[in-house]
């Protein structure tokens, strides 16, 4: 069975998405022949009574121990950065990205899930008030001892990423190699990226693209590549900074493609994120095992170039 070029976000699991349905969604991602899963240590803060994250990481880290053997077969992606320091605290008062704040987060991960190291390891966001390299040194000491591998950057602006690799170059340590954005289909109108989000920079531009493309080291991840739904249900409208003529058309396009493969709307989406250049890893938030199931068949849905062709040409 093939690998599949996606990756299951698991954000909601031990919250919103109980127990039973989110460890029969790893068993059914993984049987499927899926490896990345992608957590944070924030998740999912705003869902607990607690007011703090560490939910989707413990239940990772359960699902972990009760399957012998699967370890071997997945790679654990997590993320530090965003976990609020005091209860309501979220987005000012959050942990950041200094040496102490990295250093407990790591320890912290790795207990949740009962690992030894993390596959690869997302600063969540740029903490613009911890000096750079002391994040950047901070990351490749944990890289040096072996309880982190690969180093990514979620919702970073481009510039800001290309001064962490250059940095991590000089310091001699592990460089950063995979960016995670805001992507799908459909693209929000100019302007209104911080009106949607609280990831100012969290989005792949054309720039992001082009900088993805020539820089053959960089792996891109895509999150909220579905929209929470909003491409196949009509209680999910899609939100307001997507209303202009070229959405109207894009999706006029995908209806068409969608309709002619006989596949859903949202395999279209996944084939067309994952067969791209550069192609783009989307991070799947399912919640029901008809929602991985259309993810998966997007995944492994090749499309020819002339349906890629239609579906760029819609604006």
């Amino acid at each position: 069975m093939s690998r599949l070029d996606l990756a299951l976000g698991a954000m909601e699991f031990g919250t919103r998405i109980d127990e039973k349905t989110s460890l029969a969604l790893l068993d059914q991602y993984v049987a499927e022949g899926g490896v990345w899963i992608d957590t944070a240590n924030c998740y999912a803060f705003w869902q607990s009574e607690s007011g703090f994250g560490g939910q989707s990481e413990e239940l990772l880290g359960r699902w972990l121990a009760q399957r012998p053997g699967v370890r071997e077969k997945v790679r654990i992606a997590t993320k530090v950065g965003w976990e609020p320091t005091v209860v309501g605290g979220f987005p000012e008062q959050t942990e950041g990205l200094g040496t102490a704040a990295i250093d407990a987060a790591v320890e912290t991960s790795l207990r949740r899930m009962g690992i030894d190291h993390i596959d690869l390891y997302w600063a969540h966001r740029d903490d613009r008030n911890t000096p750079m390299d002391e994040t950047i040194a901070a990351f490749g000491r944990h890289h040096a001892a072996g309880t982190i591998g690969q180093v990514g950057l979620s919702n970073w602006a481009i510039w800001r990423v290309e001064r962490a690799r250059g940095l991590a170059a000089q310091l001699g340590v592990v460089e950063p190699s995979a960016l995670q954005l805001r992507y799908t289909y459909l693209q929000p109108r100019p302007f209104v990226r911080d009106h949607i989000s609280n990831h100012r920079f969290g989005w792949v531009t054309d720039e992001v693209l082009d900088f993805v493309d020539n820089q053959q080291q960089w792996e891109l991840w895509g999150y909220s590549p579905l929209m929470s739904g909003s491409y196949e249900r009509d209680d999910r409208p899609i939100e307001e900074a997507y209303e202009h003529p070229g959405t109207t058309r894009r999706l006029e396009a995908l209806g068409k493609v969608a309709a002619e493969l006989g596949v859903s709307r949202s395999s279209v989406v996944v084939a067309w994120l994952c067969g791209g250049t550069p192609p783009v890893r989307p991070i799947i938030g399912a919640s029901r095992p008809e929602q991985l199931t259309a993810a998966i068949a997007g995944a492994r849905l090749e499309l020819t170039a002339e349906l890629r062709a239609e579906l760029d040409a819609a604006w």
